[in-house]
């Protein structure tokens, strides 16, 4: 059935780039009292991707929630890819999600074949990440919006966190950069149609092949790269792991398409609000503004950035070209020195 309804009109902002600030948001959690418990590994004081929970020495439990307004006009596009997006802090953990749960609010005055096809993109999509949707809650609002709760497994032993990065250490990224520009350039119709085919793909992979290839290998570190911006993720993980990130930015894959709109200054919200928070924390040397943009751009369902050691470097590399949408040698971790976390380099390094 043709859907006339175009999403992406009924949501002021689109997908992560709707994210809360990390700034603010730190602002306010600040004060709440974390409870202790030795079973809780990753709580949210600790700023990564999901909670983890010990049940047995062989078994814990990764939860997250995540949700936002339409990134997409298709329906079914829009929940595969908020989907992908929910289940990637899973696979971030070094976890298998397992089971998950519909978060969704709708207009009343919406299809119901329109909340039909978002609901199916979004059980496929959970169905090929090899987990199961077992019920959820949705609301009446006057924008859409859809996600997903997802519970994952993970050993505790091989549990990843975004803060373990260590000196020499390299750093991997599994899809490109641009993916905040595009779809803000697409609701006011400024990016071919062929480029945002190619956004919409990405968004709708998930990060499942990443995670099967790096828990091979050892990973110190790893984050998915979503609403905060490669800068903003890149610098909890240097703060979390009390390390330098150095990024070469010949090597780095941004969008074409998406720098020629960052050149022109058609730039999401969420990208000032990254900015905002990460920039006193970055040494951005001669690189260019609008280079450094797209390093601030909110991905939706963007990849894993990952830290390995420098001796499987290679391996994991020549593993992700196989599996991922873009497998990038973009830097390396170094010593804290005190001052910066991240150092922007021209060239490939």
């Amino acid at each position: 059935m043709k859907q006339d309804i175009k999403l992406t009109k009924l949501a002021s902002c689109a997908g992560c780039g709707a994210k809360v600030g990390a700034g603010v948001l730190a602002q306010l959690l600040e004060g709440i009292r974390v409870h202790a418990d030795p079973n809780l590994l990753v709580g949210f004081d600790k700023s990564d991707d999901a909670s983890v929970y010990k049940i047995s020495d062989d078994l814990a439990l990764v939860q997250t929630v995540d949700f936002f307004p339409p990134v997409a006009d298709d329906p079914y596009t829009f929940g595969a890819i908020a989907a992908a997006n929910a289940l990637s802090d899973i696979y971030a953990m070094g976890g298998e999600p397992k089971l998950a749960l519909n978060i969704m609010a709708i207009p009343k005055a919406m299809p119901k074949e329109a909340v039909h096809q978002l609901l199916r993109g979004g059980y496929d999509k959970v169905y090929e990440a090899g987990a199961l949707i077992t019920g959820g809650h949705s609301i009446l609002d006057d924008e859409p919006k859809y996600g997903l709760a997802v519970t994952g497994f993970v050993h505790p032993d091989k549990l990843l966190r975004n803060s373990g990065a260590q000196p020499g250490d390299v750093l991997l990224l599994t899809k490109p950069l641009g993916i905040g520009i595009l779809t803000t350039a697409a609701k006011v119709d400024m990016v071919s149609q062929e480029t945002y085919q190619h956004a919409l793909s990405l968004m709708m992979t998930l990060n499942r092949s990443a995670r099967d290839a790096m828990v091979k290998y050892r990973v110190h570190a790893c984050t998915d790269v979503t609403g905060f911006g490669l800068l903003g993720h890149g610098c909890e993980m240097a703060q979390g792991s009390e390390a330098e990130l150095h990024l070469h930015m010949d090597a780095i894959d941004l969008i074409p398409e998406a720098l020629e709109l960052a050149t022109m200054g058609l730039l999401p919200e969420g990208m000032y609000r990254n900015r905002s928070f990460a920039q006193a924390h970055v040494d951005a040397g001669s690189v260019s503004v609008a280079k450094q943009d797209m390093l601030y751009d909110p991905q939706t369902s963007g990849g894993l950035l990952i830290a390995v050691h420098p001796e499987d470097a290679d391996a994991l590399l020549a593993e992700l070209q196989k599996a991922v949408p873009s497998a990038q040698r973009i830097g390396t971790a170094a010593p804290y020195r005190g001052g910066k976390y991240i150092f922007l380099h021209e060239g490939e390094g």
